[in-house]
C-alpha cells in the first residue's frame, strides 16, 4: 500500500513538473504570449475536448481494454449533431439528447462485441475507427455541414457569467477544505493514522490558490468558458463513480484480475459493456463541444483524437495492463497534451513535427509504465 501511494505521488509530482516546464519554455519562447489571459482561455477550451475524451478512455483502460475508435466516433457524432441542427433545425435540447443517445448506442455496440463475443477490443475499435469515419463521409457526402445555429454555439463558444463563475469556484474551494477535514475525521474515527494536518491542509490550500489564480486570469479576459464548466462537472461525476460506487470498484477489480473478479460473482461482461457505453456518451459530449467550437460538422473532425486521449490517460498514470488509473491523472495528461499542441502551434512548428513529438511522448509514457511495473 505504501509503495502504491509513493508511486502515485511520484507520478503526480512528475506531471506537475512537466507542466511547469512546458509553461516556462513556451512562455519564454513566445515572449509571454503563452500565459496571456486570452491564450489561457483558449488553452482551457482546447483541454476540455481532450479532457472529456480522456474521462471515457481512462475507464476503458482501467478495465484492461482500449478504444481506437473515439476519434472517428467523435467525428460521426459531431456530424450527426450538425445535421440535426443545420438540415433539420432540431431544438438544441433534442439535438444534445439524440447525439448523446447515439454515442451511448455506438459505445454499447463496441462493448457488446468485446464483452459478449470476446473479440479483442483492439480489433473491434479499429474496425469502428474505419466504419464510423466511412458512415460520416456517407452521411455528409464528404462535405462540411455548416453553419450551425447560435443555440449550438453556446456549448463550445460561450462563457459563464462572472457571478456564477465566482460562486462555483468558491464552492469548489470550500469543498476541497471540507473534504480534507472529513477525511481526517473519518480516519480518526476508524483508528487510522492521519498524515500531518499542516501537510494535508497545505495541499488543499495550494489547489485553492491555483483555482483562484485561474479564475482571476479567466475573468480578466471574458470569464470561464462553458466547455471547462462542462468538463468540471464531468470530472466530479466520474471521480465519484470511480471511487465511491460499486461499479467503480468492480471496474478496478476487472482490470486487476478478471478471473478472480468473475469468480467473486461480478457480471464482467455487463460491466465491460457498460464501460464502453459510458465512453460513448463522453465521446458524444466531446463531439458537441467540438462541433460547437468549429461551427460546423466536418468529415475530417476528430482525426487522430484517439492518440491524444490515450496519451493523456497514460501520461496521467493509467496502466495499459488495466487496474490502474484515475480521472484526475487523465485530466492532467490532457492538459499537458493540449499545452503542447497550443504552444507548438503558437511557434508555428510544422504539423509533422507536432505528430512526431506527441508520438514520442506516448512511447515514453508507455515505456515508463512498463519500467514502473517491473520495479514493483
Amino acid at each position: 500500500m505504501f509503495k502504491t501511494i509513493k508511486t502515485s505521488q511520484l507520478q503526480l509530482f512528475a506531471m506537475l513538473a512537466a507542466m511547469l516546464l512546458i509553461v516556462v519554455f513556451f512562455s519564454i519562447a513566445t515572449d509571454g504570449a503563452f500565459i496571456s489571459p486570452r491564450n489561457i482561455s483558449n488553452l482551457i477550451r482546447q483541454t476540455a475536448i481532450v479532457g472529456v475524451l480522456a474521462i471515457g478512455m481512462v475507464f476503458v483502460i482501467i478495465s484492461a481494454e482500449i478504444d481506437l475508435s473515439v476519434g472517428s466516433m467523435m467525428g460521426l457524432l459531431g456530424g450527426i449533431a450538425a445535421i440535426l441542427d443545420v438540415w433539420f433545425n432540431f431544438p438544441i435540447l433534442l439535438t444534445v439528447l439524440v447525439t448523446i443517445a447515439a454515442g451511448l448506442t455506438l459505445g454499447l455496440f463496441n462493448g457488446w462485441w468485446v464483452a459478449y463475443q470476446r473479440v479483442p477490443s483492439f480489433i473491434v475499435t479499429l474496425a469502428g475507427m474505419l466504419a464510423f469515419r466511412g458512415i460520416l463521409v456517407g452521411l455528409t457526402d464528404g462535405a462540411t455541414v455548416a453553419p450551425t445555429s447560435g443555440s449550438l454555439a453556446v456549448i463550445g463558444q460561450s462563457y459563464i457569467p462572472s457571478g456564477w463563475g465566482m460562486s462555483v469556484v468558491g464552492l469548489l474551494c470550500l469543498g476541497l477544505v471540507a473534504k480534507v477535514y472529513a477525511r481526517r475525521k473519518a480516519r480518526k474515527h476508524h483508528g487510522v493514522q492521519n498524515q500531518g494536518a499542516k501537510f494535508e491542509y497545505a495541499k488543499a490550500m495550494v489547489a485553492v490558490f491555483v483555482l483562484l489564480g485561474l479564475l482571476f486570469i479567466l475573468e480578466s479576459y471574458r470569464g470561464i468558458p462553458t466547455p471547462i464548466f462542462i468538463l468540471g462537472g464531468l470530472i466530479l461525476m466520474a471521480s465519484y463513480v470511480a471511487k465511491r460506487t460499486a461499479f467503480g470498484r468492480r471496474l478496478y477489480a476487472i482490470g486487476g484480475n478478471i478471473e478472480a473478479t468473475r469468480m467473486s460473482g461480478v457480471n464482467v461482461e455487463r460491466t465491460k459493456m457498460m464501460v464502453f457505453g459510458f465512453n460513448g456518451m463522453m465521446v458524444a459530449v466531446a463531439a458537441l463541444i467540438l462541433t460547437s467550437r468549429l461551427g460546423a460538422g466536418s468529415p475530417a473532425a476528430g482525426n487522430m483524437a484517439e492518440l491524444d486521449a490515450i496519451a493523456a490517460c497514460v501520461i496521467g498514470g493509467a496502466s495499459l495492463a488495466g487496474g490502474v488509473g484515475a480521472v484526475f491523472g487523465a485530466i492532467m495528461g490532457a492538459l499537458i497534451m493540449a499545452s503542447l499542441d497550443n504552444g507548438m502551434s503558437m511557434l508555428d512548428v510544422p504539423t509533422f513535427w507536432q505528430l512526431i513529438v506527441k508520438g514520442m511522448i506516448l512511447l515514453f509514457a508507455v515505456w515508463l509504465d512498463v519500467k514502473t511495473k517491473k520495479a514493483q
